[in-house]
């Protein structure tokens, strides 16, 4: 490290003392009140009233994922980062091999109709692309979802058959086995090819493939040698940009 690099990171050490202290005062300041400040404190699963999630062992659930209330999670399914599946006024059942991926959301409804409840069913080796969403509805065995698509209450998606990315599906659709139905309002836009729905099959696989090596990844610890290296770059990140 130059002069530049030690003045810089000796300038950097003395404010974070600075603020550190200034964090101590205001705490001693605010006297007992201090200790009534709330923490957020993320868990990917959290039970709600009486429910509570059932996740099977060997699924996936990315650390930044929320698991809320009465939802089952089957085996081999993989739930992905900022996902959010909330079983609280009713249940949410995910089958065998599906992949939630990245910021979906799935929510259930419940009917003010005595014996009408819509929970959200996805069955067996499913796909839900990323930041789709799912409200009271049902998913059957090796169906695919697109991306940022919305299906609402009572929607019935059947087996082998595929939402397009963006569609908005309406209440009580029912989309049949081996057609894609895209836009918005969602339609029925041609069937799907033999390419296609063979595809279906080979993106749940793929996925349950990549949440094995992304779970055996977050079950590592930071051990001592990788948390040396992050100290190095994040001081000498400063001392390159005075540099430069």
């Amino acid at each position: 490290m130059g002069t530049l690099g030690r003045a810089a990171y000796t300038v950097g050490f003395w404010i974070r003392e600075t603020g550190q202290a200034m964090d101590r005062l205001g705490s001693r300041l605010q006297g007992n009140n201090y200790f009534k400040e709330q923490l957020s404190r993320h868990r990917s699963l959290m039970n709600v009233y009486n429910k509570a999630p059932v996740v099977a062992k060997d699924a996936f659930v990315a650390p930044s994922a929320s698991i809320i209330g009465d939802v089952q999670v089957g085996s081999g399914s993989s739930i992905w980062y900022g996902c959010v599946l909330r079983g609280d006024v009713n249940s949410i059942s995910i089958g065998s091999g599906t992949n939630i991926q990245d910021h979906s959301l799935i929510h259930v409804a419940k009917s003010n109709l005595p014996g009408k409840v819509h929970p959200t069913i996805i069955g067996d080796n499913v796909t839900i692309g990323h930041s789709a969403v799912l409200h009271g509805c049902t998913v059957e065995n090796e169906a695919f979802v697109g991306m940022k698509a919305t299906l609402l209450d009572g929607v019935v998606v059947e087996n082998h058959a595929m939402v397009a990315a963006g569609a908005l599906v309406r209440q009580g659709t029912k989309i049949p086995s081996g057609e894609v139905w895209g836009g918005n309002p969602a339609r029925f836009l041609r069937k799907l090819t033999k390419e296609e729905i063979a595809f279906i099959s080979e993106s749940a696989t793929n996925y349950a493939s990549l949440a094995e090596a992304h779970a055996t990844k977050n079950a590592e610890p930071l051990d001592k040698a990788e948390l040396l290296k992050v100290l190095k770059r994040k001081i000498e990140e400063p001392a390159n940009l005075i540099q430069q």
